[in-house]
């Protein structure tokens, strides 16, 4: 049998950073959607 590599997490070390940015992006866009609402309302 081959050993199994470990699968590399691209770009951070670990994968609690990207759940951290994809939750930092959603917040954000909520944030803009709701300045553009009262903006354009």
């Amino acid at each position: 049998m081959l050993p199994v590599k470990k699968e590399q997490i691209p770009v951070f070390r670990k994968w609690r950073y990207w759940y951290l940015l994809v939750i930092g992006f959603l917040l954000l866009l909520i944030v803009l959607f709701y300045f553009f609402t009262k903006y354009f309302a």
